[in-house]
């Protein structure tokens, strides 16, 4: 019980301001690609709902292809985007040892 009160915190790692800048470009433009997938599946939604009632595979419609596309679309940005940042930027060059 005592680990539920308040017990010993984890150390933090130490911030690297362009590592943190280069994780939040990066994690931009994966949301932004996302957010036009979705926007994509909003739009067919709106504005040709008759489009979501077609059965293009295996007598799946649209609507729900399109919806798993979309789940393990974000599961694939989240990989993408935890290789992409799993390496801090150096900014300085590495000293020579002799």
């Amino acid at each position: 019980m005592a680990e539920l009160m308040g017990g010993p915190t984890l150390p933090t790692l130490p911030s690297d301001p362009a590592t943190e800048r280069r994780n939040a470009r990066i994690g931009q433009k994966l949301f932004l690609l996302y957010a036009a997938a979705y926007g994509g599946f909003i739009f067919i939604n709106a504005f040709y709902p008759s489009a979501m009632e077609q059965t293009p595979f295996a007598g799946i419609n649209l609507a729900i292809l399109y919806g798993m596309g979309l789940v393990i679309g974000a599961w694939i940005v989240s990989l993408v985007y935890g290789w992409l940042c799993r390496r801090p930027v150096t900014d300085r060059p590495q000293e020579e040892t002799r």
